[in-house]
């Protein structure tokens, strides 16, 4: 078993093994499920390490036929577009399993259904076979579905019905898609790399139509409006563990999948590129707009990520180099971000029983760790110098400029947008005079300072020290953006 099989298959493997554990050993459930996800983690750490940042090519590469007449196969591969989301997907699941030791109820499905998540995550990231990476997609419906069922708020029958009918529907437009680039295939195989090149002898009103149905399919999971409806109730009725890898993993699932896309039919992206623009501007400002005017912490996060997902898609619809970098970087950057404002906004609501912003004041004297934290987060949100959202955004922003020049005036919209939401919550939460009802609330205990300190840490080190970050992904950004502008 090759290291990429090796680490898809660990989350797996201990979901298996928790099946054999008895419901009531609580303790020994949450240190098998933790231990095999810093396994995973361990090991895409080990692999970042190995891997040649200055080949661009597919590193790793494990193929195995599955189906000679369909033509797919178990074929396993990592670029500098999915390393870094492969750490990142198994950095922020042990993040969450560290942030559940609270949880009460059912303990054995929610960490079997948490391993399963991870692995069809990985699955996603790894597959370089369009039938298989179909497999492990729609495969992450299942645990999270349970998840938010089972383990949400008020609401949450509404929250995970909404988002399986939001993800299956748009699941059905890349379905289409990807069966109108198998025709044209010679061999008839579903490997990424030949349905690429026979994409280029495709009609191009035909890539047009691929293209608009692989953008619908992942649009939703991205999300990109008008497809973001499921987003806002799932994340306010899952539990903040859920949230993290809702919000940190499964919304990047979307923006990788439509960049493979992008690359794979360069003539129907030039083409899509003025609408590409349109829905990222549109969302970037559109998201803000909503995050400013929420009073429930959770709802506002969730309508930021629809922001701050607009700069990965305008990354992308640059079609350049450095857009693309942008949208790689902030990809990263959000998955850190957001990770931890879904950690300490589930651990604030842990201790006080409420998520509304205006029942607030002056935490930075009850709970002086936890305000530190959560102000370079939403430093970090708002893009301020010296975080990773500053990296990634000024990397968009110039990409942007290069094809757009003076429409990205807009882009600095959503910027003071951003910066006026994050500096309001901080301000409500931490000013003002401590209210009796908050005068003995516990700061953040030390596994809790360890899970979000490490990814504040990160958003930290990245923004003052990002060229390994950027290096990891140069060689093959490069390549791609030979591919997109081939015939240009």
């Amino acid at each position: 078993m090759g290291i990429l099989s090796t680490l898809l298959w660990t989350p797996a493997i201990g979901a298996l093994a928790l099946i054999f554990i008895p419901g009531q050993n609580t303790l020994a459930i949450r240190w098998v499920a933790n231990f095999f996800s810093a396994a995973a983690f361990l090991l895409s750490c080990y692999l970042i390490g190995v891997y040649d940042q200055h080949d661009a090519d597919l590193q790793f590469n494990e193929l195995l036929p599955l189906n000679p007449k369909l033509g797919s196969s178990y074929a396993l591969g990592v670029d500098g577009i999915s390393m870094p989301l492969l750490v990142l997907s198994t950095l922020l699941t042990s993040i969450a399993l560290l942030a559940s030791f609270n949880l009460q109820g059912r303990i054995k499905g929610y960490h079997i259904c948490i391993l399963m998540l991870e692995f069809g995550m990985l699955g996603v990231f790894l597959s370089q076979d369009w039938s298989i990476f179909y497999i492990f997609w729609e495969l992450t419906l299942t645990p999270l579905f349970f998840l938010i069922d089972r383990w949400g708020g008020k609401h949450r029958h509404a929250a995970s019905l909404n988002f399986v009918l939001y993800t299956m529907g748009g699941s059905v437009f890349m379905l289409l898609s990807v069966l109108a680039v198998y025709q044209y295939v010679p061999g008839h195989d579903t490997l990424m790399k030949d349905m690429g090149q026979a994409a280029q002898h495709m009609p191009k009103h035909q890539q047009v139509l691929a293209l608009l149905g692989f953008l619908i399919g992942f649009g939703v999971k991205l999300p990109i409006f008008p497809l973001h409806g499921w987003l806002p109730l799932a994340h306010v009725e899952a539990p903040s563990p859920v949230s993290i890898l809702l919000s940190g993993i499964l919304l990047k699932m979307g923006a990788y999948g439509l960049m493979r896309t992008v690359t794979m039919l360069p003539e129907a992206a030039h083409m899509l590129q003025p609408l590409l623009v349109f829905l990222a501007l549109f969302g970037m400002i559109y998201g803000g707009l909503l995050a400013w005017r929420q009073t429930d912490l959770k709802a506002m996060v969730a309508y930021s990520s629809v922001s701050h997902m607009g700069i990965v898609l305008l990354g992308i619809a640059t079609l350049n180099e450095i857009g693309f970098t942008g949208a790689i970087l902030q990809m990263v950057a959000h998955g850190l971000i957001a990770g931890a404002m879904f950690l300490l906004v589930g651990l604030l609501y842990e201790r006080t029983h409420t998520r509304n912003i205006l029942d607030y004041s002056s935490l930075v004297q009850v709970m002086p760790r936890f305000a530190l934290l959560m102000t370079l987060t939403l430093f970090a949100a708002m893009g301020l110098p010296g975080s990773v959202g500053f990296i990634a955004e000024l990397h968009t922003m110039i990409g942007g400029f290069q094809q757009w020049q003076g429409l990205m005036v807009l882009f600095s919209l959503s910027i003071l947008i951003s910066a006026a939401y994050a500096i309001r919550t901080i301000t409500l939460l931490f000013t003002g005079t401590v209210r009796p009802k908050l005068q003995h609330i516990e700061d953040l205990h030390s596994y809790e300072l360890l899970a979000a300190g490490i990814l504040v840490s990160g958003i930290v080190w990245f923004g003052l020290m990002p060229t390994p970050l950027i290096e990891l992904s140069a060689a093959t950004v490069s390549q791609l953006y030979d591919l997109v502008n081939a015939r240009n």
